[in-house]
């Protein structure tokens, strides 16, 4: 962990605001991956520096934050930047010239073998330090050999089961009031999580260091014969739902499955007869249920009986202790491959115990036999995400078998032996099905979400560089596929078979190495390529079509009156001036300004000059650079000159009263500058573009008067106005530019047109609305130093290549795709997900298996172009059940959210939102149809892995993609958003955390910083509380009608909520209260790698609207309720089957 940064001037940075300033923190040389999250906690998060045009001090009730000592720029880690964050990522597309089928990418390196060098490949850390020339790799001792990071053994853990071994997992029913049980264990499948109602919160999950990236682009998708390396089988037995279970040892090795209960069984002393009646009236069986609207007012109305069990019943006898593990939110099972004992579920859930169902009475059927009143559901047993703070070691293989991966929203340390760590590939099932019959039967998706350069846990080890010599990395001379540890080497190591598509090569001469009993290379272990997930290969000058471009950062800042008049122009310049001094060292990092209203101003930034000169053009039909040099220069010589440029900037334009925008030409402008060298252009921009190249004009009236109609057409507003742009964006994109946008607005801009530059060149849109100089100052400061400091690459080039019997159908995300085959990335970064489609073009064989491998040819921030290759074995099946207890919840929701977010700027939201409902009907049909076919026909049937699919389907419908009621520039960032998502970070989009801050004090969080976190219904909302609302970007405040002022006194300095001035600003106060409640915000920032803007909802005000509206378990007028929901899935699943 990095140390706190006390708050203070930065050496050469006056500060003449009068407001309290911080010195920008600096990271400190370091490799570690733990330094990395140390630093995230560095954040200027309660007290940010005000805008440089505020003249009077600001108030400052009590002591000085704490907060702020560890609290800096968001997430900026405090030394080491974790698997190559210093090291920037390389691309192979020239600035100059798309990739073609000349590239180096689409060959192998030139040379004989017998050139190669003869010693093992030099092997390094994938991250180089802060502050120095990058590390260069040279021969030693201890070549090949991994740098690894020690693994803790937690004390008292429970032992660990053979490697590989499939866990069976016990458990009772889901606690269910009567006639409403739900299976949180598949029937016929094995794993079910426990709802642990007490446990802590989890932290977000961290990028684990280990992962294999597949080849860059240029090859040809790899064919051939699958190679079968040992896939494990997984045990048929059934699980039911888990009730709560005590807090569980932390688990740190798998364990030995053990035979799991049937999911359903009679309840000991309870006849037939006294089975639970229905909750509620249904159509019979014989007639097909209403289909009426979803989103419609429902006929039926809650019971309000509730059933009791007879005096007669008996209890099961109590579980074996043991073996027990936390649950995890978003994803209430243990990681699968440990086994679990799971307590007794009391008769009061309802049904009895070890029945896993939701059972709907249907007459005719055994749930509803009984028409003596209905039962009254507790909304409160049904399925809920299940927070848990406790870390687990997750290992990514064992037993020559691939585990099944954790929660993505859960703290795991995961641990790279042989398949990559599931933050940077995690697939949507994780049994691939032999035939494409197969997988369309499901109903499931098959797609992986890749994210190749995300942030590991501080506990992992580092991603190890390799070095080949001149003559690069061993691949398959077919596929091009590149070396990792399921090539099977044959011939006493002769020849190697690839296992993408089963090619036989010969092993190069100098990489020859003999084979062990086992028949393994003796040095497979010593080698990161043949034993690790991922690794990073250093690219020879064959994968370069011209010299590794430099760290270019150009900034172009919006001076228009509004943009003037609101502090968007103050605000940016002095967050630019402060995160400046973290641009990395060297010089290759360049850099460039331009301003722009109406006209363009460029700056030069010559040393030979006393100050900066500014250089005007004014046309902007017709866009030039009025120097082919000076325009940008490396930073060590200017600046000086750039910091006295950044702070005269807002007094120069201060009686600006030009109120147009030449967006497009000024982006123009600076790309025309860049265009030699490629790199990043940060825009900050306030008002809609209204002159120049790309002007637009206005269509939120439009849009608003559409929305009014019925939502007719209106879809299409979120579509780009013309192509202007994208054809610009497109051609940024072939010359390595890559478009970073921060919206600083207070009015409708356009988004969906704007935005299309960012998404087409692989960056990323920052949006402040309304923008406040004084409560939005911090966050920008903190997000462009976040965006400049993170781990990231240029001129980046990515192709996934898949074993025979499948083919890559598509990708989803910001990049821009010129050949099918590859996808070009101007810039990557830590925050991007790419999603990737498959579909079958051949058959696998059972107990074989399927491999993945994702390659990511880029140039570091150092000037160094390095392969990051990634690699994922996944056992083949063709067992349909198999697929369900595989089913990964957090891939395929996230296949749910980009798919719609695909589809909203074409289809009308109706449509949508039905679209995204029969998805989650048609896969919990099957299930239902194929895997639970001895239940009754009145009973929903969850699969254990998918039991939170229909909540978190709901709260899709609900939320800001998919209302009525959004304004289209907030639909269309929600759009931009979801396209680069990652699947730790899309749930919470969704289905936000929601925690109590009046009783912190209280509450008993096992050492955990975060409480813990309460569902979304307006049920757990007190009228005496005070509860905060995060959904990883943006957070509200809520305090009740009856909250004691004592408490807003010692949380916000008021006495009253009204009090609060809307410009919130979070600040720490001289009492436990109010640093527990930074201690949260400050964590949360962290876990989120983002500053999370603070909003406090008032009475009659929008913002307690909005609250509201994201109690997504209620009925409201946005849809169902969540109990009401479950009936409309099982109403359509009858149908179905009938």
């Amino acid at each position: 962990m990095g140390s706190p940064v006390p708050p203070g001037e930065r050496p050469g940075y006056p500060n003449s605001t009068g407001y309290p300033s911080q010195r920008a923190f600096t990271p400190v040389p370091s490799d570690s991956a733990g330094a990395l999250a140390g630093g995230m906690q560095n954040l200027n998060i309660n007290r940010p520096p005000p805008p440089p045009w505020a003249t009077q001090q600001a108030p400052r009730p009590g002591a000085a934050p704490q907060g702020m000592q560890n609290s800096g720029p968001p997430f900026v880690p405090a030394g080491s930047r974790p698997m190559g964050m210093g090291v920037p990522f390389t691309s192979t597309n020239p600035p100059h010239a798309p990739q073609s089928s000349a590239s180096p990418l689409g060959v192998m390196p030139s040379g004989s073998l017998a050139a190669r060098p003869t010693g093992r490949p030099a092997v390094r850390p994938a991250g180089p330090n802060y502050g120095g020339a990058p590390p260069v790799s040279a021969p030693n001792s201890n070549m090949g050999r991994p740098v690894t990071t020690p693994f803790v053994q937690r004390p008292n853990a429970p032992p660990s089961r053979p490697p590989g071994a499939m866990p069976v997992q016990d458990g009772l029913g889901s606690p269910f009031a009567p006639g409403l049980n739900v299976n949180s264990s598949n029937q016929g499948i094995n794993g079910t999580s426990p709802f642990v109602q007490g446990a802590p919160p989890m932290r977000p999950p961290f990028s684990q260091g280990a992962n294999a990236m597949h080849s860059p682009a240029g090859f040809p998708r790899s064919s051939g014969p699958t190679a079968a390396s040992g896939a494990g089988t997984v045990p048929n037995a059934q699980r039911p739902l888990a009730s709560a279970v005590p807090p569980p040892q932390i688990p740190s090795a798998s364990h030995t499955p053990s035979p799991a209960p049937p999911n359903t069984f009679p309840a000991p002393g309870l006849a037939p007869s006294s089975v639970p009646p229905p909750p509620f009236a249904v159509a019979s069986q014989r007639g097909p249920p209403s289909s009426s609207s979803l989103y419609a007012a429902q006929p039926w109305r809650p019971p309000s009986q509730q059933h009791n069990y007879p005096d007669s019943y008996v209890p099961p006898p109590p579980p074996v202790a043991g073996n027990q593990t936390p649950g995890m939110f978003g994803m209430p099972a243990p990681p699968r491959h440990l086994s679990q004992t799971i307590p007794p579920m009391p008769p009061t859930m309802g049904h009895p115990p070890g029945s896993g169902v939701l059972g709907m009475g249907q007459p005719g059927s055994p749930a509803g036999g009984q028409a003596s009143g209905p039962s009254r559901i507790d909304p409160n047993q049904i399925p809920r995400p299940v927070p848990n703070s406790t870390s687990i070691i997750f290992e990514t293989r064992s037993n020559n078998q691939s585990n099944l991966p954790p929660s993505a929203t859960s703290d795991f340390i995961a641990k790279d032996t042989g398949n990559c760590s599931p933050r940077y590939m995690r697939c949507t099932v994780n049994q691939i099905p032999c035939s494409g019959d197969l997988l369309s039967t499901s109903g499931m998706p098959l797609a992986l979400m890749v994210q190749p350069f995300a942030l590991p846990h501080p506990s992992e080890e580092a991603v190890q560089v390799v070095d080949f010599g001149e003559n690069g990395p061993v691949r398959c001379s077919r596929c091009k596929g590149y070396i990792n540890p399921f090539m099977r080497f044959v011939d006493q190591g002769r020849r190697f078979i690839c296992n993408l598509c089963g090619f036989s090569n010969e092993t190069p001469r100098e990489y020859h190495c003999n084979l062990g009993p086992d028949g393994r290379r003796r040095d497979a272990d010593e080698r990161p390529e043949l034993c690790r997930g991922t690794v990073e290969f250093v690219a020879t000058k064959e994968y370069m079509v011209r010299d590794p471009m430099p760290a270019v950062f150009f900034l172009l800042i919006d001076v228009s009156m509004n943009a003037i008049n609101t502090g968007a122009t103050a605000a940016a310049c002095s967050g630019i001036n402060r995160a400046i001094a973290d641009l990395p060292e060297g010089p290759q990092t360049k850099v460039g300004i331009a301003t722009f209203d109406s006209t363009i101003h460029f700056y030069n930034l010559n040393r030979a000059f006393q100050q900066p000169s500014m250089l005007v053009v004014p046309d902007v039909q017709d866009v030039y650079t009025p120097l082919q040099t000076e325009l940008i220069v490396p930073i060590s010589e200017c600046r000086e000159h750039v910091e006295q440029l950044l702070e005269s900037i807002p007094t120069m334009f201060q009686h600006n009263k030009i109120p147009e925008s030449a967006f497009g030409a000024a982006i123009k402008g600076a790309f025309l500058a860049m265009k030699s060298t490629g790199g990043k252009l940060l825009v900050f921009q306030s008002v809609l573009p209204s002159v120049g190249i790309g002007a637009l004009s206005a269509r939120e009236a439009e849009g608003r008067a559409n929305t009014i109609a019925g939502e007719k057409e209106v879809h299409k507003l979120l579509q780009p106005a013309d192509k202007t742009l994208k054809t610009m964006a497109i051609e940024f994109a072939e010359f390595q530019v890559c478009v970073d946008l921060f919206l600083t607005s207070q009015s409708y801009v356009d988004i969906a047109s704007i935005t299309v530059v960012p998404r087409t060149t692989g960056g990323q849109v920052y949006y402040y609305y309304p923008f406040s100089a004084v409560a939005d100052s911090a966050k920008l400061y903190n997000d462009l130093r976040w965006n400049i400091t993170r781990p990231q690459g240029f001129e980046a080039v990515m192709r996934v290549r898949c074993s025979q019997g499948l083919q890559v159908q598509d990708y989803f995300g910001n990049f821009c795709k010129r050949i099918p085959t590859d996808v070009d990335l101007a810039g990557i970064d830590c925050d991007k997900t790419i999603m990737v489609t498959f579909k079958h073009d051949d058959k696998f064989q059972e107990g074989s298996e399927c491999c993945f491998q994702c390659a990511v040819l880029y140039t570091t921030v150092y000037g160094e172009r390095r392969i990051r290759v990634t690699t994922l074995s996944l056992p083949c099946t063709s067992v349909l059940s198999n697929l369900f207890r595989g089913a990964d919840l957090d891939a395929q929701f996230t296949y749910f959210l980009k798919q719609a977010g695909n589809e909203i700027p074409t289809t009308p939201l109706k449509q949508v939102r039905d679209q995204m409902t029969e998805l989650c009907i048609s896969i919990l049909h099957t299930y239902r149809k194929f895997c639970a076919t001895a239940s009754s026909s009145g009973q929903l049937i969850l699969p254990e892995a998918l039991k939170l699919l229909p909540l978190y389907t709901l709260a899709l419908t609900k939320g800001t993609g998919l209302r009525s009621d959004v304004r289209i520039d907030d639909r269309s960032y929600w759009l931009t958003r979801v396209a680069s998502i990652s699947a730790s970070l899309s749930v919470p989009l969704v289905y936000p955390r929601m925690f109590p801050i009046h009783n912190l004090l209280s509450k008993d969080i096992g050492g955990s910083i975060l409480p813990l976190s309460l569902p979304l219904s307006s049920e757990h909302i007190d009228s005496d509380g005070i509860f905060l609302l995060e959904n990883g970007e943006d957070a509200l405040i809520y305090a009740g009608k009856m909250v004691s002022p004592d408490m807003l006194q010692q949380l916000f300095g008021v006495q009253s909520v009204d009090d609060i001035p809307n410009n919130f600003l979070l600040q720490e106060y001289e009492n436990d209260h109010s640093r527990k409640l930074n201690e949260l915000v400050n964590e949360i920032r962290r876990q989120r790698c983002s500053y999370l803007r603070l909003r406090v909802c008032k009475r009659a005000d929008p913002t307690e609207f909005l609250f509201f509206s994201l109690m997504v378990e209620d009925k409201n007028a946005l849809g169902l309720s969540y109990v009401e929901f479950l009936v409309h899935i099982h109403r359509q699943i009858q149908t179905k089957m009938s």
